[in-house]
């Protein structure tokens, strides 16, 4: 009975000791949340856009940010950022905005929205001064549009063209004694080149070239025409090398000046006319987000904006996923709402589950029926992501948003031998029917079940391009003429009826209000904001994991990680998902 009374004691203890420690650290985030509150723009302020953070499609929120958490950018989203900068255009308070340009974690479709917010902020004649110790070509394609740019004195700016390149486990899953059985429909549907070739084919070479050079054209393009020099000089300096040293990229025109952070400091303040011993007053982007007037737009009638961002999964999802149950109500709460007017469904994936895809095409072919459905892409809308989108009034995209990838995949590893062979373990069992163990994992597939899957991969495809060729008014043979999962830009889909206008999610938004004939309305932003407890309890979890795991595997360790995540998530049967996980260098 003692050793009972003890351990009850211990176990109470802890309890209350835990107890202890929840209600200090909740009142710590709630005494840093009701701190930010309290922030105001000041006098002479200077709004701060780093583009080394990763601007979500929607505002990122994270409890932790106020206690000191690593993860601690708790900022806004994209259009957040669009709208926030369009804000501090006619704020009298914001004299102008520094750019920090040492790395940009987004996209280029996301670079493209904020570079075209920051055009807009300067014709009010604002300044805008870029700077970065070494300045990557991502960043600086943003940074382009500066009234200065200025890199320091030992550091420079990265010119050399882009590269891609991918990791293929061919050989890994031989050694291993994996065997991949794979279906696929389309010849360029390539996600599952990794484990079933040991290079890149001929067709996903085509493409990835395709990308890439309209990536670079861009780049080139924009810097010619912002800072007006000659694309073909700045095309002969990546491919001779010329941009060596901070000097070379002065010489070259791609900086203003070579100056370190207090000079650049000392130039924001003769700007502003005040003194060389004044404080500057920089504002972080999610501080002018509580302290300057409401960004967001008041009107009568409403237009639903619901952002999709991830990868698409049968079920509810998690917050970084577009689970098909949870968007199916979402859409269908818009859609029975009659104070909303429109639907505005910003995507940015690059697919996942076909069946989820339908399940939500579904979706916003209903609401379709009884108000107007616009779909704007983000960095990527391809596979699955465009599958859902095919049917809507009006699709906007980006030039640089990657798209397409019209086709299907299945994946049923074998790993008969790995088990037995590496592992010392083998199974039997018993079964009702001679097919009822197709998808297992313990034995190779019979010819049969080979045949159903193949079969099974090719009618989603099928269905896949008659939800395109309805939507987009065209035939199924020139549908499949553009599909075979092949990956086009935004500009090249509009080319080929894919997209039916370039422009950003503003433009998106204007036409949904067009088309319900409103020009008083406010924005209904979904998914809905979480409870603070659930902020708290699900992502301060899955933030120490994943933080635990980056800091052991290191930087490329964790992106290889996660490339093999994704490659784990594509087991089963009809993926429409994107073939690769783009990343350029």
């Amino acid at each position: 009975m003692g050793g009972f009374f003890k351990s009850f004691f211990a176990a109470l203890l802890a309890l209350v000791a835990f107890t202890v420690v929840v209600v200090f650290v909740l009142l710590g985030i709630v005494g840093g949340l009701a701190s930010s509150k309290k922030e105001n723009v000041g006098a002479k302020a200077v709004l701060v856009i780093d583009l080394s953070h990763s601007y979500r499609e929607q505002m990122k929120e994270n409890p932790l940010a106020n206690i000191g958490a690593n993860d601690s950018y708790n900022g806004p989203g994209v259009y957040d950022l669009v709208r926030l900068v369009r804000q501090a255009k006619k704020d009298s308070s914001v004299r102008g905005i520094y750019l920090k340009c040492n790395s940009n974690a987004n996209g280029f479709a996301t670079s493209q929205e904020i570079r075209n917010a920051l055009i807009d902020f300067k014709s009010s004649g604002k300044f805008v001064l870029a700077y970065g110790d070494v300045i990557p070509q991502k960043a600086y394609y943003v940074a382009s549009i500066a009234d200065k740019i200025y890199c320091n004195p030992k550091g420079g700016v990265e010119w050399k063209g882009f590269a891609s390149e991918l990791f293929f486990l061919k050989g890994t899953l031989q050694k291993l004694e994996i065997q991949p059985q794979i279906f696929y429909a389309g010849k360029f549907k390539s996600a599952t080149e990794p484990l079933r070739e040991d290079k890149m084919t001929d067709a996903n070479r085509l493409q990835m070239t395709e990308l890439l050079n309209g990536f670079f054209n861009s780049l080139l393009y924009s810097t010619a025409s912002a800072r007006g020099l000659d694309t073909t000089e700045l095309r002969k300096a990546v491919n001779e090398n010329l941009i060596r040293f901070p000097e070379d990229a002065l010489r070259y025109k791609l900086v203003d000046g070579l100056k370190y952070d207090d000079e650049l400091k000392d130039e924001m303040r003769d700007r502003m006319k005040v003194s060389k011993t004044e404080f500057l007053n920089f504002i972080e982007l999610e501080r002018y987000a509580t302290a300057a007037p409401d960004y967001k737009a008041e009107g009568k009638d409403k237009i639903a904006l619901i952002y999709a961002e991830g990868d698409i999964v049968d079920g509810k999802g998690d917050k970084d996923q577009i689970g098909s149950d949870t968007y199916r109500w979402l859409i269908k709460k818009a859609r029975l709402d009659k104070n909303i007017k429109a639907i505005v469904f910003r995507v940015n994936s690059g697919g996942g589950s076909s069946l989820a895809s339908e399940n939500i095409w579904r979706e916003l072919t209903l609401a379709k029926e009884s108000k107007p459905v616009v779909v704007s892409f983000g960095d990527v809308a391809a596979s699955g992501g465009y599958y859902l989108s095919c049917n809507a009034d009006s699709i906007f995209a980006q030039s640089n948003t990657i798209t397409g990838s019209i086709g299907v995949f299945g994946l049923v590893p074998n790993m008969r031998d790995f088990f037995k062979d590496k592992l010392g373990v083998t199974f039997d069992g018993v079964k009702t029917a001679p097919e009822a163990d197709g998808l297992t994992v313990t034995k190779p597939l019979s010819e049969i079940q080979k045949r159903f899957f193949q079969d099974n991969i090719d009618s989603i495809y099928h269905d896949f391009k008659s939800r395109v060729a309805g939507g987009r008014k065209k035939t199924m043979e020139y549908v499949d003429s553009i599909a075979q999962g092949r990956v086009w830009s935004g500009e090249k889909a509009l080319q080929l009826g894919l997209v039916d206008r370039l422009g950003n999610m503003q433009d998106a938004i204007d036409c949904a209000a067009r088309m319900a004939r409103t020009s008083d309305y406010q924005l209904k932003e979904y998914p809905e904001p979480r409870s603070f407890l659930d902020l708290l309890l699900g992502d301060y979890k899955k933030s120490v994991r994943a933080q635990a795991v980056e800091e052991e595997l290191g930087e490329d360790g964790y992106k290889t990680f996660n490339a093999l995540k994704r490659i784990k998530a594509m087991t089963g049967i009809s993926q429409a998902r994107l073939p690769f996980d783009f990343s350029i260098e």
